[in-house]
């Protein structure tokens, strides 16, 4: 049996976003590398606008355009997952990018990053607001590598469009020596370290070790990842804009839209895990991450380096090949209406069950979209089903939508107690402020990370059973302490002894 319904009909899609297809819209594709003015100029378009939406690939690139708008004089709202921020009288909104809203009408959206179609667990987000942000005007920020399936997706509306290339304000130079030659050693890094210098390292434990290595030899250094909050984050990235930080140690994602006066990227790996295993960075990465050297109006030049001779012919590599992605297809999601539809035809309660049906049996019949894989939300659904059996549909989705780790123990037993909670119709409060936050001791920086997440999966529940999550009020005030220990803690933690690459050697020298 296979449901070749209008349900899953490209017309049918289309015509889901009812208010956008009112419009005759027009968009605006501001396309090019980093450090371009992409977004520069879309939002001086947002700004004189009557109303508007900016559409972010994250919270913290939410925060820092609403105050900016507010800087300005444009009263704005920030909208996401976990927190809703209203302005009296604001006609604008600053929102990550799921939380768009296809009903309110705006004259202005800008969707940001448009490249993140190509991510395998978001990229649906930016299909719905392409095709559905209700804006006369919208403006589209990213590199060139969509282009082509989103002018498809254009054309196939009706709607107009027009595109602006735009090149680099400063020139981007792979520098001719890596920074410790053959070999890497610490002694040859030490002194080629400079002030204006970001190291990218691909894990959490490696930030934290050379961060801690780095303060040792004498810098001041600020230190970005993504267990970080976005408040953190933002901390650490004025300490690097200040001056009060000599040199940044980040993960990628300093790749996605953070403005950080940077003199020179150096990658510390040219390999990433995935999630399944190690792989190397692909063109699109390397551009973004290298790309946010030499910041326009600061330096005049930025540069790129690696640690060892054999990887400046990657980075060269990616830095020059062609990376138009092959995406031809835009990933759509399954909707909550779509949903309900095969439990019924499946006479099932168990959202698992719906899930795997829909992603193994149901076609979608469209040259321009395709389904997007549903593994994560399976394993949730799982979950759900086992611990939360006779929820209601409606609120299995809810939960299966949850921003979590499942991997992460600390994480996945918070989610049960949340969900059991919203099973069982009984109020939870506030997880209790540790004692351990008010200490000046590094040693619970994990612990504090953790707990930061839950307090976002708190905050974002608070919205969805308000009547269950009664202590909303409270999240900022506890997660503002949390903030601050962390804050704390990355100034004085020890790192790990060795990096990633360092363990290699060992583990290889010894073979």
């Amino acid at each position: 049996m296979h449901f070749n319904k209008p349900a899953h009909s490209q017309n049918t899609y289309l015509a889901s976003f009812a208010q956008a297809r009112a419009l005759k819209r027009h968009h605006h594709f501001y396309l090019g590398p980093t450090n371009s003015g992409k977004t520069h100029n879309a939002l001086i378009a947002l700004q004189n606008a009557k109303s508007g939406v900016y559409l972010a690939p994250l919270r913290l690139l939410a925060m820092e355009i609403r105050d900016r708008l507010v800087a300005a004089g444009v009263p704005c709202n920030l909208i996401t997952g976990e927190e809703r921020v209203l302005m009296e009288g604001a006609q604008h909104t600053a929102s990550t990018i799921e939380m768009m809203n296809p009903s309110k009408l705006v004259e202005v959206a800008i969707i940001d990053e448009i490249q993140m179609l190509q991510d395998p667990d978001r990229g649906s987000a930016w299909t719905a607001a392409l095709v559905g942000v209700p804006a006369k005007q919208v403006f589209v920020c990213g590199s060139t590598a969509v282009t082509a399936p989103c002018i498809a997706v254009i054309k196939q509306m009706g709607e107009s469009h027009e595109i602006t290339y735009l090149a680099r304000k400063t020139p981007l130079e792979l520098e001719n020596d890596s920074l410790c030659g053959k070999h890497y050693s610490r002694q040859k890094l030490k002194p080629k370290l400079q002030k204006g210098d970001a190291i990218i390292a691909f894990s959490r434990k490696d930030v934290l070790t050379f961060s801690a290595r780095f303060r040792q030899w004498g810098f001041t250094v600020a230190s970005i990842y993504g267990a970080l909050s976005p408040e953190v984050r933002r901390t650490e990235s004025e300490r690097f804009c200040s001056g009060a930080a000599d040199i940044l140690v980040a993960t990628d994602a300093i790749g996605m839209g953070l403005n950080l006066p940077i003199r020179r990227v150096i990658f510390s790996n040219i390999h990433k895990f995935d999630g399944v295993a190690s792989r190397p960075l692909n063109a699109t990465e390397v551009r973004q991450i290298a790309g946010r050297a030499g910041r326009f109006g600061i330096y005049e030049t930025g540069y790129v380096n690696v640690l060892e001779n054999d990887e400046l012919i990657h980075i060269e590599h990616m830095l020059g090949v062609d990376d138009t992605s092959d995406l031809i297809k835009l990933p759509v999601s399954i909707n909550f209406q779509q949903l309900g539809q095969i439990a019924e035809q499946l006479h099932t309660r168990k959202i698992a069950e719906v899930l795997t049906y829909h992603q193994q049996r149901s076609q979608f019949n469209a040259e321009l979209f395709a389904l997007t894989p549903l593994n994560n939300q399976i394993s949730q659904a799982l979950m759900v089903d086992e611990h939360a059996p006779n929820m209601a549909l409606k609120d299995k989705f809810i939960f299966v939508c949850a921003p979590i780790s499942l991997n992460v123990a600390y994480e996945k037993d918070y989610y049960l107690l949340c969900l059991k909670s919203v099973a069982e119709s009984q109020q939870r409060i506030l997880p209790a402020a540790p004692v351990w936050l008010s200490a000046n001791s590094p040693k619970h920086l994990k612990a504090a990370e953790l707990l930061s997440h839950n307090l976002s999966l708190y905050a974002w529940l608070s919205f969805k059973f308000p009547n269950i999550f009664v202590d909303c009020t409270k999240v900022k005030n506890l997660r503002l302490q949390v903030s601050r220990y962390i804050e704390s803690a990355l100034l004085t933690q020890a790192g790990y002894g060795d990096t990633s690459r360092e363990i290699d050697y060992l583990t290889t020298n010894r073979r």
